[in-house]
């Protein structure tokens, strides 16, 4: 088990958080509390950066969809950077690929 460690940095257009380790049933409390805590305003853009991402379980992909509706609550943007390509297979294989925002990496994705 990798435990999940999330780093935030603010830019400009909004928050970045950098989400590393294993988003499974154990961890996606975490990041969910973490979003808890966002401000986001209306037209910022909340950056998950994933590319230290090990594991996402569907507890991790429903803590993602939470992520997009504290954004879309906010009025602003969730983008996911630099997923990782296992978890790219499974947001493709159940359309989540076209309800997310992807980036290659968190530059693009400002």
């Amino acid at each position: 088990m990798n435990p999940l460690t999330i780093r935030q940095r603010d830019i400009a257009t909004g928050p970045v958080l950098h989400v590393a380790g294993d988003l499974d049933f154990d961890q996606a409390p975490v990041l969910r509390g973490r979003l808890d805590q966002l401000a986001l305003t209306p037209g910022q853009c909340l950056v998950l950066e994933l590319s230290g991402l090990a594991l996402c379980d569907s507890s991790g992909i429903t803590a993602l969809l939470a992520a997009r509706q504290l954004a879309l609550a906010a009025d602003a943007d969730v983008v996911l950077a630099a997923v990782p390509a296992n978890l790219l297979r499974v947001l493709t294989l159940v359309g989540l690929d076209q309800v997310f925002t992807l980036r290659p990496d968190a530059s693009a994705a400002s």
